[in-house]
């Protein structure tokens, strides 16, 4: 694929031939400040191919003008306890200029940055990146970049376009992934307000709903990867409602004894690493049959129809209310398990039927339309992902 206007055949160059590249700031902990430092872009800064400024670094210390970012850079995580990490990387913007970067990040400068950001997408830089890894330690080097080869353009108004061209594919996911962040916000805000306005309620423990039951046992990591499909601590984790996979799978024999999940059994996770993450709750609505439940989770399989609206529990679950009442239930040090017979015993404020099916049904309506945007995401995602395959050799 090659936009019409231009012919001739691409060259290979290494980037080390098109420009250079360097290692970031050294510092040590009594250089760190809380405020009115120099911000230190980390790997954790970049985030889908953007600097995220969630997790940041200050530091007070005379730092060279070379350690400071200018618009156009390629920031690049150099070095990470993580192999998978290595290797990711940003297109420095306006904003994003003026901040220094720490030693375990580099960052590549040419005349040509914009194009050259997109070589840095492909299975090709990837590839490379996986061949260069350290033996003992997960890093490239700066010899290790500017070894790196690529095919490029020798016309340098095509090498414009192409970068163009990509960019706003970028600039369109980007903001895909803000719409969807704002109607997730949007829909946490009106979940969180309807459960703090309850005026009538009625209390229940989840003991008093239905019985709880317990994830896969006696397994290995052998027999995992086939099998008979199950939900994953990730599934129970990232989603309020479970539906249909595709599902992870473990083997499991006829004659074994393990508990299936039903449809509109309520899921929750058992352990974390932070106490505010333990309890994560998701509800079944699927039509997979049998499916099991991954072992760091637990189930209740609702039985009180009368006083629960099932697929009203999404959202219970995850409001604002709900998690600061099972903070307590999370108990460890370096890592955090649930209390289960007390969380099961524990008396919850729930509406009654008809606040239950009003707040579902309002909440489900932006549920759907974050579902159609996240489709429309990986489309936009899938397309970037071809035209890069098709773009470049």
């Amino acid at each position: 694929m090659r936009f019409p206007e231009f012919s001739g055949e691409w060259e290979k160059y290494s980037l080390g031939e098109i420009g250079h590249t360097s290692i970031g700031l050294t510092y040590s902990p009594a250089d760190v400040v809380k405020e009115d430092g120099t911000i230190v872009l980390r790997s954790s800064n970049i985030q889908d191919g953007e600097i995220d400024y969630k997790d940041l670094v200050r530091v007070n210390k005379k730092i060279k003008d070379s350690l400071f970012t200018k618009k156009d850079d390629i920031l690049i995580c150099a070095r990470n306890g993580s192999s998978r990490l290595i290797g990711k990387n940003a297109l420095i913007s306006d904003v994003d200029a003026g901040h220094s970067y720490g030693a375990f990040m580099m960052v590549y400068r040419s005349e040509d940055n914009r194009f050259i950001r997109q070589l840095l997408c492909t299975k090709r830089y990837f590839a490379q990146v996986g061949e260069n890894l350290g033996a003992r330690i997960n890093q490239i080097t700066t010899s290790d970049m500017n070894s790196f080869e690529f095919f490029f353009p020798q016309s340098k108004e095509e090498r414009n376009k192409i970068a163009l061209f990509l960019r706003i594919i970028d600039e369109r996911i980007s903001t895909q992934k803000k719409i969807i962040e704002d109607l997730k916000k949007l829909k946490d805000a009106i979940n969180n307000s309807l459960h703090n306005n309850i005026n009538e309620f009625q209390l229940f423990s989840f003991n008093e709903l239905g019985n709880d039951y317990s994830g896969l046992t006696g397994k290995s990591s052998d027999d995992f990867g086939s099998g008979l499909p199950y939900i994953s601590y990730l599934n129970v984790f990232r989603n309020d409602i479970v539906t249909d996979g595709p599902f992870d799978c473990v083997k499991v024999s006829k004659t074994e004894k393990q508990n299936v999940v039903s449809y509109g059994d309520l899921l929750f996770t058992l352990s974390s690493e932070t106490p505010s993450e333990v309890g994560i709750g998701a509800i079944y609505l699927g039509k997979t049959n049998p499916i099991y439940l991954n072992s760091f989770c637990f189930g209740v399989h609702l039985s009180n129809h009368e006083n629960i609206y099932g697929p009203y529990l999404a959202y219970f679950v995850t409001s604002q209310y709900f998690r600061r009442t099972i903070l307590p239930f999370a108990q460890g040090s370096t890592r955090y398990n649930l209390m289960k017979s007390d969380f099961m015993k524990h008396k919850f404020c729930f509406p009654n039927m008809a606040s239950q099916k009003a707040i579902y049904n309002a909440l489900h309506t932006l549920s759907e339309k974050i579902q159609n945007e996240e489709v429309s995401l990986n489309k936009y995602t899938e397309q970037k992902q071809y035209l890069l395959t098709r773009l470049f050799i």
